[in-house]
């Protein structure tokens, strides 16, 4: 005699299990990829530091070739220190000078102008065309740049202006016995390691003595 089954009936498959696994799998790729753009913004934000530091130790390093262009103490055959007196101000021509002693000296434009350092191109670096200075050429310092490496592109380069010292005592309008002092703005572009990362930084410079 059959005896009736205690076990519950069969009951259909309905696949909620494969929908499950299914949707388990959908977030985890999601949180993968998610946490692989997180990944990969912050290798970005960590190289766009890096860069934008080698440009500006670069810049930086332009201001203190300059320093030593104005000032000295400069050794180097070709230096023009002399050259920085507010008795001599005529080596600093309209647009900047592009030769000689005048090179990357510039007169500055009326105060309803746009400055000269904006309107000059410190990319260029044909010695014919050029109106910045590349860092050494006047001082005979080293600079490492291009090649191999995390390092700047190329030297960096400065342009020098003229301005009256409005400083007081300094100034003419303030005693008339005195001459006219003066004070030099150097404005300099460092690179990072592509050209395209630039950095420019601009200083004032009262030189003491002539």
């Amino acid at each position: 005699m059959h005896k009736p089954s205690l076990l519950p009936p069969p009951h259909a498959q309905r696949g909620v299990t494969l929908v499950v696994v299914l949707l388990i799998l959908v977030v985890v790729t999601i949180l993968g990829i998610g946490g692989a753009q997180i990944a990969l913004l912050g290798e970005r934000s960590t190289r766009y530091d890096r860069d934008n530091l080698v440009a500006t130790q670069s810049a930086e390093s332009a201001l203190m070739d300059a320093e030593f262009d104005i000032a000295g103490p400069n050794a180097f055959a070709g230096n023009r220190v002399a050259q920085f007196s507010p008795s001599n101000t005529g080596i600093f021509v309209p647009d900047c000078g592009t030769a000689g002693l005048s090179l990357g000296l510039c007169e500055p434009k009326p105060e309803t102008q746009k400055p000269v350092w904006l309107t000059v191109d410190f990319l260029d670096n044909d010695p014919a065309t050029a109106r910045t200075v590349e860092y050494g050429q006047f001082t005979g310092g080293q600079f490492d740049a291009g090649g191999v490496g995390i390092k700047p592109a190329r030297k960096p380069r400065y342009m020098v202006e003229v301005l009256d010292d409005q400083a007081w005592g300094s100034s003419a309008k303030y005693d008339p016995g005195k001459p006219q002092l003066k004070l030099y703005r150097v404005t300099a572009m460092g690179f990072g390691p592509r050209e395209d990362i630039q950095v420019v930084m601009q200083m004032t410079y009262r030189k003491d003595r002539d």
